[in-house]
C-alpha cells in the first residue's frame, strides 16, 4: 500500500512512523508512506496556506491553491494505477471511524490523507477533492496529524505479513462485534492474583469458550450498544444468557 500524507507539519509524523508496526511494515515493503509538505505547493515567497475566511469571522482558512496542487501531482503521478486514490480528509464532521472502514481501507492501494489546521479548509477542496470525511471521536484536536497517524497505525495491522501473527489482528477488539477476551502471561500467580484456572487445563475447547463468554461479558458491561447491533450467534446468544444470569445473582447476593 502507498499513503501520502498532505501536512504543513510533516515533523509531527517521525516518531510514529519509525517505530513499532509501522517501521516493520516500511522495512518489509509492505507499506510505503510519503510525508508531502503543502507549503511545497504554494507560489509566494512566504509560503502562504493560509487566509483570513470570507464573511468573517475568527481564525484563519486553510487556501485551495495548495490543496488541489499537491492532490493533482499525487494523481498524475499515479495515473498508471487502476484506479484513482481515495483522498481522507481528516475532520471532525466526518464519519466516525470504525474497525469496519479500516478493513475497507485496508484493502485499497492508495491513499493520500489531507491534514487540515486552523479554523479548517476551504470548502472547495471538501467538494472537489475529497471521497471520505473521517473523525476518530466527537472532540477537536489542533489539526488532523494525530488523527491521521491512528487511522495509517490501524490499517497498516491489516496488511498481509504486517503482524508477526496475522491472528493478532483478527481477534482484536471490535474485529467483529464483541472487545476482546482478558490475556495473562507469566507469573502465574502475582501478589496473590492467580490466573484463571481453566487457563492452565490445556482444554482448548475450553479455553475457548472462557475467552468467548469473557468477551461476551466484558462487551454486555462496557459496550452494550455492540451487542444491540449484532447479529449473535446461537452460541453467543446462550453465553449472554449465561452472563446475565450471573451478574443478576451476582446483584441479588450484594
Amino acid at each position: 500500500m502507498r499513503i501520502d500524507v498532505i501536512t504543513i507539519f510533516p515533523a509531527m509524523f517521525g516518531g510514529p512512523l519509525t517505530e513499532s508496526i509501522l517501521k516493520l511494515a516500511r522495512q518489509k515493503g509492505i507499506l510505503e508512506i510519503n510525508l508531502i509538505d503543502l507549503r511545497d505547493y504554494t507560489h509566494d515567497r512566504h509560503r502562504t496556506v493560509d487566509d483570513t475566511p470570507f464573511g468573517g469571522g475568527a481564525g484563519m482558512v486553510m487556501k485551495p491553491e495548495p490543496f488541489f496542487a499537491a492532490v493533482e501531482a499525487i494523481r498524475e503521478q499515479a495515473a498508471g494505477q487502476n484506479r484513482a486514490p481515495r483522498v481522507l480528509l481528516m475532520c471532525p464532521q466526518g464519519e466516525t471511524f470504525t474497525q469496519s472502514k479500516v478493513r475497507e481501507l485496508a484493502e485499497e492501494d492508495h491513499l493520500v490523507f489531507i491534514c487540515g489546521h486552523y479554523e479548517g479548509i476551504d470548502e472547495r477542496v471538501r467538494e472537489n477533492l475529497v471521497t471520505d470525511e473521517l473523525s476518530i471521536g466527537d472532540y477537536v484536536l489542533t489539526g488532523g496529524e494525530l488523527p491521521a497517524m491512528v487511522i495509517i497505525d490501524a490499517i497498516a495491522r491489516l496488511l498481509p505479513g504486517a503482524l508477526g501473527d496475522a491472528r493478532s489482528a483478527q481477534q482484536d477488539s471490535f474485529s467483529e462485534y464483541l472487545l476482546d477476551y482478558p490475556h495473562f502471561t507469566r507469573p502465574q500467580s502475582f501478589r496473590g492474583l492467580p490466573v484463571p484456572e481453566v487457563l492452565l487445563s490445556g482444554n482448548h475447547e475450553h479455553i475457548r469458550l472462557w475467552r468467548r463468554k469473557e468477551a461476551v461479558r466484558r462487551t454486555y458491561l462496557r459496550r452494550p450498544d455492540l451487542l444491540a447491533a449484532a447479529a449473535l450467534s446461537e452460541e453467543d446468544r446462550r453465553l449472554l444468557r449465561e452472563v446475565t444470569a450471573e451478574l443478576a445473582e451476582t446483584d441479588k447476593n450484594g
